[in-house]
């Protein structure tokens, strides 16, 4: 396939993440998926033999430059990174730990810079940077102050880069769910995940897969950069949020 590209997708042994791979591994891409569980490898041999497995954290620089170097050498090139890769912890600003603050930051922040700086030297013109962002932030939620800071964070990493990578021919873009079903959702209550349904105004839950749609196409799309992507069923234009 001419155009076939590498995938670098961390974040990636489940929800979003394993949604963007099947996506990309669909239309005939091959995609190397990171993440820090053991069960990294299984799915990469599930998925076929267009994927490899990455074992890393993605704070953890040293190990991200590792991985990064092992898709190069094993496919020569990587043309889209996708940082999906999350932490959540909640808490109130004045009870939440501030190592679980910095455990959050490191991940959904710092690590996005970590692998964005690992593929750096290989990405050339035609490459896609896509972060995956979040509608809390943009929208404050009680509780929510680390995973917002990190989140709001991301957005602004994205506008920066996709000045700074312009000349090279590269898109910086992030997509921004809204209430998806994952496992960091997993530990919401039913009452708080109705509640937060009704603020939907298509009504429902994303599915993981409306999400890796978007994620493909704006990976494709080559006079889009800096641009903020909602994917939440009209959960921030209810709140007259701009995008």
């Amino acid at each position: 396939m001419v155009d076939q590209k590498i995938w670098f997708v961390t974040g990636a042994s489940r929800g979003i993440g394993r949604a963007v791979a099947e996506c990309a591994l669909a239309a005939g891409d091959k995609v190397a998926i990171l993440a820090r569980g053991a069960d990294v490898e299984s799915l990469a041999h599930e998925l076929g033999e267009n994927c490899m497995a990455c074992r890393a954290d993605v704070s953890d620089a040293e190990a991200v430059n590792a991985a990064v170097a092992a898709v190069v050498a094993h496919w020569g090139t990587i043309d889209v990174v996708v940082n999906n890769a999350g932490l959540h912890r909640g808490g109130r600003i004045g009870r939440i730990a501030l190592d679980d603050w910095d455990s959050v930051l490191d991940v959904n922040l710092r690590g996005a810079v970590n692998v964005i700086r690992a593929a750096d030297p290989h990405l050339g013109a035609g490459s896609a940077v896509i972060n995956v962002g979040a509608v809390v932030g943009f929208r404050g939620f009680p509780g929510d102050s680390a995973y917002a800071a990190s989140k709001a964070g991301l957005a602004g990493l994205t506008r920066a880069l996709a000045v700074e990578f312009a000349a090279r021919g590269i898109t910086v873009n992030l997509v921004i769910p809204g209430l998806v079903l994952t496992e960091m959702t997993g530990g919401l209550s039913e009452k708080a995940l109705e509640a937060m349904r009704k603020t939907i105004p298509l009504g429902r839950y994303g599915e993981p897969g409306e999400i890796a749609q978007v994620v493909e196409w704006v990976a494709r799309s080559r006079y889009m950069t800096g641009a903020f992507v909602p994917v939440d069923g009209g959960l921030l234009s209810s709140f007259g949020v701009p995008g």
